[in-house]
């Protein structure tokens, strides 16, 4: 293939958190360097809503992920790849990644909400999620057929669609297609689905080394497994070891095997780290680990102390646009009426761009549905959880991770209030 870092050159760990599996490492991509552990903003269409690229790189974040389901329905990735691939694209000049479509083909497809359920209480199976709604996927062992959520037209996503779609949008990191499944689906159904995915890895492997030969005009790619498995320790550690097997007979056979690994599908925030510690248990050390979705502080420090490298999450513009502020003393809503002669900035002790607006001009803003309200909140909670995991990576090397970790959350979670 000839361009390029080979896939098991592209990770090193530079220090450890004694007594974890938390590293500090540098993961080398086309575009440049992430030093980890990092929190990737997710630009969903190619762009964080409502704010510049330039404004994403002011609040620090190396990289950013796009959503290959959205980007396929609109523009479409062969338009993406027209203009140069995602970064060019969306101005984008760092590191970038692309989740395979198969979290928002489920989710949307089958009638969930944005956010698959993290708590299975009084809760029997998916039929309850899906109550009252039409099923618009459904899953076979070569793929999914689904209907746009946009206007309803039939598509159909397989391991080798999602490779082409995720090399037209030309990401630095892709991810290998995967079947989602959630908390309520029985194990029987899990087992079954965990051999789905698998096999849809291994597809996805062949068309991925494939397309890399192809496409030598773009810079190469690394593709990462995806691992599901739900709640279960056996599944989620065969899952594990299924996947590295996998990426091992890869390379034998001549091809890149995966470059890394992501931990999707839901988890129930109370076994969060237990489970990233069952799968990074059994995942090779020297591959670096994305978890999909977290951005709770104290999820992101449970994570870290677990083995992962890298996050991404769509809450910290999500909810500020509905007027949620992180802040030191927890989370708070600007739109509160008690903000509304409050003339001091978002948080004292955050300094970002933000910190010239008052709070009681941002509560304006929201009250008089002006859209630099959302754009100065997203500003600053982007800011805000990009620089929290900055200063974990910073605590780690310096040896100080634990006192770090316990004054933030001790801080945070007495005065958090929404």
């Amino acid at each position: 293939m000839g361009h390029g870092l080979p896939a098991d050159a592209a990770f090193r760990v530079q220090a450890r958190l004694p007594g974890t599996l938390g590293r500090v490492g540098v993961l080398v991509t086309p575009h440049g360097e992430i030093r980890t552990p990092a929190f990737v903003p997710v630009g969903t269409k190619a762009t964080v809503k409502t704010v510049l690229p330039e404004s994403v790189a002011a609040v620090g974040a190396q990289a950013v992920l796009a959503n290959a389901y959205h980007l396929y329905l609109q523009p479409g990735s062969e338009i993406v790849d027209l203009a140069g691939g995602l970064g060019r694209f969306m101005n984008w000049s760092g590191p970038t990644f692309t989740d395979s479509g198969g979290f928002q083909v489920m989710s949307l497809g089958a009638g969930f909400k944005k956010v698959i359920a993290m708590d299975v209480t009084g809760l029997q199976d998916d039929a309850v999620i899906a109550e009252g709604k039409e099923r618009l996927a459904l899953v076979d062992d070569d793929g999914v057929t689904f209907k746009s959520h946009l206007d309803g037209s039939r598509h159909r996503f397989t391991p080798e669609s999602s490779m082409r779609i995720q090399h037209e949008l030309g990401a630095d990191i892709i991810f290998a297609f995967d079947e989602l499944t959630t908390l309520m689906n029985t194990r029987a159904y899990q087992v079954d689905s965990l051999e789905r995915t698998r096999q849809w890895a291994i597809r996805c492997l062949i068309a991925h080394n494939d397309l890399s030969r192809e496409r030598t005009h773009r810079p190469l790619q690394s593709l990462w497994g995806v691992l599901q498995g739900a709640q279960y320790e056996d599944l989620r550690r065969k899952a594990a070891r299924d996947l590295a097997e996998i990426s091992d007979r890869d390379v034998d056979a001549g091809g890149r095997g995966f470059g890394g690994y992501g931990i999707g599908g839901a988890l129930e925030k109370q076994n969060l780290g237990t489970i990233v510690r069952w799968v990074n248990e059994e995942l090779p050390e020297h591959k670096p680990k994305h978890l999909l979705g977290i951005s709770e502080p104290d999820d992101i420090f449970t994570a870290i102390e677990n083995g992962v490298d890298t996050f991404d999450c769509v809450s910290p513009s999500r909810v500020a646009r509905n007027g949620a502020i992180y802040s030191r003393d927890g989370r708070y809503n600007i739109t509160n009426s008690r903000f509304k002669r409050d003339f001091g900035p978002l948080d004292p002790e955050v300094e970002n761009y933000t910190s010239r607006y008052s709070r009681a001009y941002i509560h304006h803003l929201f009250k008089a549905k002006e859209g630099l309200a959302s754009t100065l909140c997203t500003i600053h909670n982007e800011h805000f959880i990009v620089s929290l995991v900055d200063r974990a990576r910073q605590a780690i090397i310096d040896g100080d991770y634990e006192a770090f970790r316990d004054d933030f959350l001790g801080r945070y979670y007495a005065g958090a209030h929404t």
